[in-house]
């Protein structure tokens, strides 16, 4: 029997810098995907994000279940720095995570760098 299109959570299974960002979308491991990602320790996930929406600590959920293998957490908020609300804050402070907004470039360039290093950083990352 034919089966339709099946749509799957997007997922690259592994650890990879980024290679450009913009139009509203990140290229890595010469793949594409149109929207905001999360890279963490498990891999790169599709992150329904954008710079219209407030952050929440719901919307780390996956960042704080993987949450012994990170150290650093880069959050890109777009092209405008955005304040992390004080929740989410004190939840990775108490979990030993360092977070840090910047704007959405910075964040890709500093993990990257951090990447690079095989240091534990991860990165929560909205389209531009």
């Amino acid at each position: 029997m034919a089966r339709g299109i099946e749509i799957r959570e997007a997922h690259f299974p592994g650890r990879a810098p980024i290679d450009a960002y913009g139009n509203g979308g990140f290229r890595f491991a010469d793949m594409s995907h149109r929207g905001s990602i999360l890279c963490l320790p498990s891999g790169i996930y599709g992150w329904d994000m954008d710079m219209s929406k407030p952050l929440s600590v719901e919307d780390f959920k996956k960042v704080l279940a993987e949450a012994g293998d990170i150290e650093v957490l880069l959050v890109g908020t777009g092209t405008e720095l955005r304040r992390l609300p004080q929740e989410l804050k004190d939840r990775l402070r108490a979990l030993g995570i360092s977070s840090d907004p910047m704007s959405t470039g910075a964040a890709v360039r500093t993990f990257n760098i951090m990447l690079a290093e095989s240091r534990a950083v991860a990165a929560a990352l909205i389209a531009v």
